[in-house]
């Protein structure tokens, strides 16, 4: 069974180690935990015991978590021909690796093409001509349709996938595709949808429609081939504030298997945020505390470069102070911001701290899902290091940028 609570608040972090990692590794420093992906891993396979679960790789693809996922006998779902690279490169068998791409250039079809003669890689495509283009390119692996099923649902809008028309097949035309792929020559083996990303209990009604008429398109397909699976997504949601209690996964995962029903395929399920968004904080550094008539603007040496979601989708993330002496402090109200020339770059306005000084250590907590995958080097800023951290042992995962790095792949071009 799995261990520890269902959501890792921030404050459940030892804030002794994480000011030790701080001065070791300096800031903006990701500290990842291997053995809290492990839990989310196990925690995942209790509620879904017979699917075939596969990591949405796009949420963290640093080593650790890659082959602490393979470890757990999570498969690979990739949405490039780097991911799939990466996968591989960590350790993958290719039969558990996935090519679920949007619109892909021809560069990554070339290459994942290329790595399919030798790993037995799923080819996932999303449009009618990705067929026509892997034919052209001999292709002759394992094939996976993406549907659009015409609902949608997730945290944000900008990250609601299910129906939208950049995703998919819409429903309609899946079973003549799949008529037409077979025709061909090619081997179809699954169906895939995805609802969106940070799915709450909220949008169970949205994902258990997106299931049922997956069900349902996979019963049309039956009609042409048996398939091996069919893939209804993942985004399961995660809290992030304090005041939010857990997804209730086992109630996801029931009504997950009622609206399957008994269809002829094995179900399908690729989690992202939920193995690792707890199982990673950020570390960050007070550069100035400046009172102001709104607010005391606290300024730190991370912002939007190095956590974009606030700025993005408006994603709250908890802060918490490492200051040895945080208790006895007074309480103030706070704006967070980062060093970037953006009105943007706040990492949370209105939060309450012990009032903070210039040196202090500041925790932003579950940042282990799309923050340093997101990070970048606007306002030429090097992007921060990856720490994995056990409990007893720390290591380097990816080193920080240095200055150099920013033009490392630059061209002269004048003399």
């Amino acid at each position: 069974m799995s261990t520890g609570p269902a959501v890792r608040r921030p404050s459940d972090w030892d804030a002794e180690r994480l000011r030790g990692l701080a001065a070791e590794f300096d800031t903006p420093l990701y500290v990842l935990d291997p053995d809290r992906v492990r839990e989310n891993a196990r925690r995942l396979r209790d509620a879904f015991p017979d699917a075939d679960i596969s990591y949405a790789v796009k949420a963290n693809t640093t080593r650790p978590v890659l082959e602490t996922v393979r470890d757990a006998g999570v498969g690979a779902e990739c949405a490039s021909a780097g991911e799939v690279q990466r996968a591989l490169d960590a350790g993958f068998a290719g039969a558990d690796v996935r090519y679920t791409a949007v619109n892909p250039p021809a560069r990554d079809l070339d290459h994942v093409v290329s790595l399919s003669r030798e790993h037995d890689l799923v080819v996932t495509v999303g449009a009618a001509d990705t067929l026509d283009q892997l034919a052209e390119r001999d292709y002759d692996g394992r094939l996976c349709i993406r549907a659009n099923p015409g609902v949608g649902a997730g945290h944000h809008e900008k990250v609601s996938t299910g129906a939208a028309p950049k995703f998919g097949v819409p429903a309609d035309r899946v079973p003549a595709l799949a008529e037409r792929a077979v025709d061909r020559g090619f081997d179809l083996v699954g169906l895939h949808a995805h609802a969106g990303s940070g799915i709450s209990g909220d949008d169970l009604d949205a994902h258990r429609e997106l299931v049922v008429r997956m069900a349902d398109i996979a019963e049309r397909v039956a009609d042409v081939t048996s398939l091996d699976f069919v893939n209804v997504g993942g985004g399961f949601g995660v809290p992030y504030r304090p005041d939010e209690s857990p997804l209730d996964l086992d109630a996801v995962a029931d009504a997950t298997r009622a609206a399957f029903g008994d269809t002829d395929a094995a179900l399908g399920i690729e989690p992202g945020r939920y193995f690792v968004a707890d199982a990673g904080v950020l570390l960050t550094t007070v550069n100035t505390v400046k009172e102001t008539p709104e607010t005391t603007v606290v300024g730190v040496d991370a912002g939007m470069t190095t956590l974009i979601r606030p700025a993005m989708y408006g994603s709250y993330h908890e802060t918490v102070s490492l200051a040895p002496d945080a208790a006895d402090r007074e309480e103030i109200t706070a704006t967070v911001a980062g060093p970037i020339c953006e009105t943007a770059d706040v990492l949370g306005e209105d939060r309450a701290l012990p009032a903070p000084e210039p040196g202090d250590r500041l925790a932003v907590g579950t940042a282990g899902a799309y923050g340093y995958e997101m990070s970048s080097q606007y306002n030429s800023r090097p992007r921060p290091a990856v720490v994995a951290y056990d409990g007893s042992d720390a290591r380097l995962a990816t080193r920080r940028e240095r200055l150099a790095d920013l033009t490392r792949l630059e061209e002269q071009w004048s003399e």
